[in-house]
């Protein structure tokens, strides 16, 4: 009978064991879970919000380059419109955005070039082409195009109408 206590008492002994060893692998398993969830999210986080932060970086990029551009303004334009049947006058100021402050000087030294390539281009247009909203964003393309054949390629970024007049 004895030889059975020792039996039943390592048969129970044993028991409690294996349960322990079902708790400790069932409660790695938990703690394994918790950790790869925890890292999904980190790793979510951090690529949700650093894609974020390259916009902000490429919109910063872009306003820097915006700030680095200079107006080059031009004296008013009057001149005569090429209509038929009667005389138009259109007078205009444009202002000329140069991509760098260095090109002021060039910008200077070349107002001639820059202000007879204007008078040309406004001397061949009709009031017609000119009173749209498409009229004048063309004139804007074509003063830009002539004043980058003057000034070099890209060193014009836009062109500003600041005043317009047609009569």
């Amino acid at each position: 009978m004895a030889k059975e206590k020792n039996v039943k008492a390592e048969g129970e002994e044993a028991a409690p064991k294996e349960g322990g060893k079902k708790k400790g692998k069932l409660l790695i398993i938990i703690i394994l879970a918790v950790v790869v969830l925890l890292g999904g999210a980190a790793g979510a986080y951090f690529f949700l919000f650093s894609k974020g932060d390259d916009k902000d970086k490429a919109k910063t990029a872009k306003q820097t380059n915006v700030a680095q551009g200079v107006n080059f303004p031009l004296e008013p334009f009057v001149v005569n419109l090429m209509d038929q049947g009667g005389t138009k006058y259109l007078k205009v100021t444009v202002q000329i955005e140069l991509a760098d402050a260095k090109l002021m000087d060039t910008a200077k030294a070349r107002t001639p070039q820059l202000r007879d390539a204007v008078i040309t281009l406004l001397t061949n247009k009709t009031s017609e082409e000119l009173i749209t909203p498409e009229g004048k964003l063309m004139l804007k393309d074509e003063i830009k195009q002539r004043a980058n054949q003057i000034l070099g390629e890209g060193n014009v970024i836009n062109v500003y109408l600041t005043d317009f007049v047609m009569q």
